[in-house]
């Protein structure tokens, strides 16, 4: 009888067979595994080998390339590209600055806004940090130049003036930190150009509370620019905003106060006849005639114009 010990299993022929059937089993495995499908970049696709090995002086070069030619758009690609491949470069923070140049060209005034918010936030100390300062405050600017504003030339008094309010504080702030700057000087004249367009808007909206009869909120109007823009031409027409107003009121001795101040300050304003006497005729009929008095030729709806004020001079002890 044959007898199979364990020291005798497997036979010989089967241990040959055995490892076969091993190499034959890998292969099949690796085969399998070849055909499951890779949901990733298909194999087929182009790899761009000349952007994976662009170096940070070509990614630089090209954007300064697109500034140049005016291209933006391409300028900002390549240079947020830069930012984000060699956050540390050598061109990294000049990039940055570059950055909000770009922005600000192609009218994102909130990107630009926020590229500068940022690089000053990441580099306090840099010595072109004054620069990201005045193209934060030029973007507040430009921002309240509207799609409308440009189609219908609207008057800049008649904008919203919170964009230019924060202008102006941000110019300020450029001055206080940085008055040797060399954007100091076009601040200094951009501040007193906002400061005339602030006071504007006052005497726009005094206009509109005279023609809605609310008296008291016009002169309110009138005091805010005689005290805060005593320097804008708009003084002159806050103080005439003042006469009337108080005349209206009843109120002869704040009213021919104003008039004095008009009258010793700016002699020259247009209203004053030549007698000296402030006549306020013209001025309300333009502002406060209806459709009414138009259609009608002046015959109905009449506006209330006040007579010709004339300045009085009493003791200065009874009119303080």
């Amino acid at each position: 009888m044959l007898q199979i010990t364990t020291s005798s299993w497997p036979p010989a022929w089967l241990k040959g067979r055995k490892s076969l059937l091993a190499i034959l089993l890998c292969c099949l495995l690796s085969s399998s595994c070849s055909s499951i499908p890779f949901f990733g970049k298909d194999d087929n696709d182009d790899v761009d080998i000349e952007a994976i090995e662009t170096t940070e002086e070509r990614v630089y070069s090209q954007a300064q390339s697109a500034l140049r030619s005016s291209n933006y758009s391409l300028a900002i690609e390549q240079l947020e590209l830069l930012e984000a491949r060699f956050p540390f470069g050598n061109f990294a923070e000049q990039a940055q600055l570059e950055l909000i140049y770009a922005h600000y060209l192609t009218q994102d005034m909130d990107s630009a806004r926020a590229t500068a918010d940022r690089f000053i936030r990441l580099h306090p100390t840099h010595p072109n940090v004054d620069y990201a300062f005045y193209l934060k405050a030029l973007s507040a600017y430009k921002y309240s130049e509207g799609l409308l504003d440009r189609l219908f030339s609207a008057a800049p008094a008649t904008r919203d003036m919170a964009p230019l309010r924060l202008s102006y504080s941000e110019l300020a702030i450029l001055l206080n930190e940085f008055p040797t700057s060399q954007y100091a000087a076009d601040a200094r004249q951009r501040m007193l150009q906002l400061r005339e367009l602030l006071a504007q808007s006052e005497i726009y909206a005094a206009e509109y509370y005279l023609r809605r009869g609310a008296f008291v909120a016009a002169a309110n109007r009138g005091t805010y620019v005689v005290e805060n823009y005593a320097d804008t031409v708009a003084r002159a027409d806050a103080l005439a905003v003042m006469v009337e107003a108080f005349y209206k009121l009843g109120r002869q001795q704040e009213a021919n106060r104003a008039l004095r101040d008009l009258a010793l300050n700016h002699p020259d304003y247009p209203a004053f006849d030549a007698a000296g006497n402030l006549v306020l005729e013209e001025r309300v009929r333009n502002r406060d005639r209806s459709w009414t008095n138009i259609m009608t030729l002046g015959l109905i709806d009449r506006p209330d114009t006040p007579p010709p004020i004339t300045i009085v001079y009493p003791d200065a002890a009874t009119d303080r």
